[in-house]
């Protein structure tokens, strides 16, 4: 088992954009949609926001094999399998405490 951090909550990951530049996602959660695993990230900009409100998804591989390499991500190409995997995380949110993420603004 690999060592879980104090700070559960500031799951990090480092993408790098088609343009070759770098962004910092915070982790949402990760689904199981159709046996295939699926990431939920949310852009942060430098000061470490979520300013836009968007989230991406994207196919997520872990290496059963070696626990410590990096987890893979896939674009997703199809837009079928986007929408599959939205509604996926809509119903994560319906489920979920979602409050501490999005801002209590009434």
């Amino acid at each position: 088992m690999g060592n879980q951090s104090e700070n559960e909550e500031e799951m990090t990951v480092e993408l790098e954009l088609e343009d070759g530049s770098k962004i910092t996602c915070a982790i949402v959660t990760i689904l199981t949609v159709q046996n295939q695993d699926y990431i939920a990230l949310l852009p942060l900009n430098e000061k470490g926001e979520n300013t836009e409100g968007e989230v991406w998804f994207y196919r997520y591989h872990e290496d059963e094999n070696n626990p410590d390499t990096e987890p893979e991500l896939t674009y997703i190409e199809e837009d079928d399998e986007y929408e599959i995997v939205a509604d996926a995380f809509d119903e994560y949110l319906d489920n979920a405490e979602f409050d501490e993420l999005v801002d209590a603004s009434e």
